[in-house]
């Protein structure tokens, strides 16, 4: 059985719903007044009400570290590792994901328990961050030496805030991760964080990758529009649309969450 299915043996189309984390020490946007302990606070608020609304899964993420890091500093890694280990859910399967340094999100995903990790693990990018070339081969090789082989690695082809250096379209990139790479499962995003890449892309993805490699929707999941891609997508990551007003950095807002739900249970 693949890691994916192992992670979710009993849903054929997994809702993973993002936990956005406020900024952590160190970064321009970190709350001082509130320092951890009002992070954690937040992270559990917006926990309970995912859960409450019925998600399969939900992510861990430092989405308010702005501007993000190709390198994690070891007091990004250490919050990290703080907030997961005491807000993670036992009830269901959570992952990890560090904007945007790879090795970060598998240490702290390795050692906390985490059933899978999001990063970008290929390719070369132009990027808000600069020149960026993710490295598989290494972090593959560190999910082995650390004994995390259970570990699934959701690897996005299309990252948000960036844009490929070479030629191959989404689809053509895709197939090469699955062959090259050993995916867990394939992620399509758009070019922002809450915007959606064009249902055709996900088809062609989706057309270019064998059939037991999942692909999901990785950004711009709503509740109006989550049926035509699940028509397609083998599930879904889903953050900005939960939040107050649709804002990526706003807390849950829980009828939006419980709206988007209905939504995709219905498709």
């Amino acid at each position: 059985m693949s890691r994916f299915r192992k992670i979710f043996p009993s849903v054929e189309k997994p809702l993973i719903a993002m936990v956005h984390i406020g900024a952590l020490p160190g970064t321009p946007l970190y709350d001082a007044g509130a320092g951890m302990t009002g992070i954690i606070d937040g992270v559990r608020r917006d926990l309970d009400l995912l859960m409450r609304s019925g998600f399969d899964a939900v992510m861990f993420c430092n989405e308010n570290d702005r501007p993000y890091q190709l390198n994690a500093g070891l007091e990004s890694a250490a919050a990290l590792a703080r907030v997961v280990a005491e807000c993670k859910p036992a009830e269901i399967p959570f992952g990890v994901d560090f904007l945007w340094d790879a090795r970060c999100a598998l240490a702290v995903g390795a050692t906390s328990g985490a059933s899978f990790i999001r990063e970008v693990l290929t390719g070369s990018w132009e990027s808000d961050m600069g020149a960026w070339n993710p490295d598989a081969a290494t972090v593959l090789r560190e999910r082995r030496r650390l004994d995390a082989d259970d570990l699934g690695i959701f690897m996005n082809i299309t990252p948000e805030f960036a844009s490929s250096t070479g030629s191959r379209t989404p689809a053509q990139i895709a197939h090469s991760t699955v062959v090259s790479s050993l995916a867990d499962a394939i992620l399509v995003s758009g070019p922002m964080a809450g915007a959606g890449p064009d249902v055709s892309t996900v088809a062609e993805v989706r057309d270019a990758v064998p059939e037991d490699v999942p692909v999901l929707l990785n950004t711009g999941a709503k509740a109006e529009t989550i049926a035509e891609f699940l028509k397609i997508a083998d599930g879904c990551i889903v953050g900005s649309s939960l939040k107050v007003d649709g804002y990526t950095w706003n807390p849950v807002d829980p009828d939006r969450a419980a709206r988007f739900v209905d939504a995709a249970r219905a498709a």
